[in-house]
C-alpha cells in the first residue's frame, strides 16, 4: 500500500507538463490512499484555535521518534497508539469526567492512567502539620450517590508528599475497560484525600487543579495506551513493481548528455546500481499541517536501479535473486525477468496530532520508511 502511495506522488513529481484535471484527479487518489496508509477515511478537522499539545505528550514523542517521527526503539511503546483526553466539566469538585468517544472498537486497551497536577499545599500551622496524605482514586458507579456503599469501586490509593508540586499518576486501567465495553456506565471518577491514618481531612491540605481556575497545561488528563491490531507486512520480496523496466533495454554506457536536454534525457545516461533515493513527503505541502503536529514531514525514501548478473555482495541478494539472476543472463527460462530493486529493511514513523475532538494522538505507523534497498 505505501509503495503505491509513493510511486504515485513520484509520479506527480516527475510527470511533464500534466494538465490540471489529471494532477487534481491524481492527487486525490493518492492522498486517499496516504490516509488508508494512517488508518483514517478522512483527515481529521483542524483545531478552531491555535492549541498546545499537553507537554507530556509531546516528551513522549521525543522520547519515541527522532524529529522527522522515526522510531528510536520500537520497544519503547506499548501498544502502537497514546491517546490524550482532557477533563471536560470543569468541576470545582474532584471529580472528573472524559469523553472516550474517539476510541475506535477495535483498539484493545493496555494501560489507562489518570495524570492530575498537584498544587502547592495549603500551609497549615501546628505540631500536627501533616507530610504525607493519601489520595484514593474511584470509579463512580452511581452518578448521583458516588458516597453510598454500592457508589463507587477504589481504583487506586497511596500516599502522596504535601512537600511539593508536579504531576501525579494512577493507573485506573479497569475503570476504563468498563466505560470502553459500555459508554453508558462512564459516570466518571471522584478522588479524595485522607490522613495516612484514613480520616477525612477538611479542608484537605492537598488539592489538584481542576479545568476550571488553572492553566490548560495543568488540567487533568487521562491517558489510555492502546493497539489497534494494524501491524506492518513482512519485508516486500515479492510481487514490488521494477522500477528499472523502462530502462531495462538500455546500453550499460551511453553518450554524455549535451546541455540543454530534458531532464528524462539525461537520466538515461548511465543505468545506476541497486539504491536508496530520497522521496520527502511534506505534510504541509500535502494540505495536513492543521492538524498533525510533528513531524513536519519525513524522508520515505524509494529503491530504484538495475539489478545486473552478477550481483554482487552490495546489492544486498537474496540467494532467491541470486538463481533468478543466473536463469535470466544465461536464458534458462523464458519469461523470467532480473531481480527487482526493493526495500530490505524497512523502519515505523510516528505521528503526533489533533483527532476529530481536538484530543492528541501518538499512532506508531509499520513499515513507512525504507532503510536500505536490495536486489530481490
Amino acid at each position: 500500500m505505501l509503495r503505491t502511495v509513493l510511486l504515485l506522488l513520484l509520479a506527480l513529481a516527475q510527470t511533464a507538463c500534466p494538465s490540471p484535471a489529471s494532477v487534481a484527479i491524481r492527487r486525490a487518489e493518492a492522498l486517499k490512499k496516504l490516509l488508508e496508509v494512517f488508518g483514517m477515511e478522512d483527515p481529521p478537522a483542524p483545531p478552531t484555535h491555535f492549541k498546545q499539545p499537553p507537554q507530556y505528550m509531546v516528551d513522549l514523542f521525543n522520547t519515541v521518534a527522532n524529529a522527522d517521527g522515526v522510531t528510536k526503539n520500537p520497544d519503547i511503546l506499548e501498544g502502537n497508539t497514546v491517546r490524550s483526553f482532557l477533563e471536560k466539566t470543569h468541576s470545582e469538585e474532584m471529580r472528573f469526567l472524559f469523553v472516550l468517544s474517539s476510541v475506535a472498537k477495535n483498539e484493545k486497551i493496555l494501560t489507562a492512567e489518570l495524570h492530575l497536577f498537584r498544587l502547592w499545599p495549603r500551609v497549615t500551622d501546628g505540631p500536627k502539620r501533616q507530610h504525607f496524605c493519601q489520595v484514593n482514586v474511584y470509579q463512580v458507579l452511581e452518578k448521583d450517590k458516588p458516597d453510598t456503599p454500592g457508589g463507587k469501586k477504589l481504583l487506586a490509593a497511596r500516599l502522596v508528599s504535601l512537600q511539593t508540586s508536579g504531576w501525579e499518576v494512577f493507573a485506573i486501567t479497569p475503570a476504563v475497560h468498563d466505560w470502553t465495553e459500555d459508554e453508558s456506565s462512564n459516570q466518571g471518577l471522584l478522588v479524595t484525600v485522607q490522613s495516612r491514618g484514613g480520616s477525612p481531612l477538611d479542608p484537605p491540605p492537598l488539592q489538584f487543579a481542576s479545568g476550571r481556575g488553572h492553566h490548560e497545561s495543568k488540567k487533568p488528563m487521562l491517558v489510555l495506551f492502546t493497539d489497534d491490531g494494524r501491524r506492518g507486512a513482512s519485508l516486500p520480496t515479492a510481487g514490488s513493481p521494477d522500477l528499472t523496466s523502462q530502462t531495462s533495454d538500455l546500453p550499460a554506457k551511453m553518450p554524455v548528455p549535451k546541455p540543454g536536454r530534458s531532464r528524462s534525457t539525461r537520466s538515461l545516461g548511465r543505468l545506476q546500481p541497486c539504491q536508496r533515493h530520497p522521496l520527502s513527503v511534506d505534510f504541509e505541502e500535502i494540505g495536513w499541517s492543521g492538524w498533525i503536529i510533528s513531524p513536519r514531514g519525513y524522508n520515505a525514501f524509494h529503491c530504484k536501479g538495475s539489478c545486473p548478473f552478477p550481483l554482487g555482495e552490495n546489492m544486498r541478494p537474496t540467494n532467491h535473486a541470486t538463481v533468478q539472476s543466473i536463469i535470466n543472463a544465461l536464458k534458462l527460462s523464458e519469461g523470467v525477468s532480473s531481480p527487482c530493486c526493493v526495500p530490505d529493511k524497512l523502519f515505523s514513523i510516528n505521528l503526533l496530532y489533533f483527532d476529530d475532538d481536538e484530543n492528541v494522538v501518538l499512532k506508531q505507523y509499520d513499515d513507512m520508511v525504507a532503510g536500505s534497498c536490495g536486489c530481490h
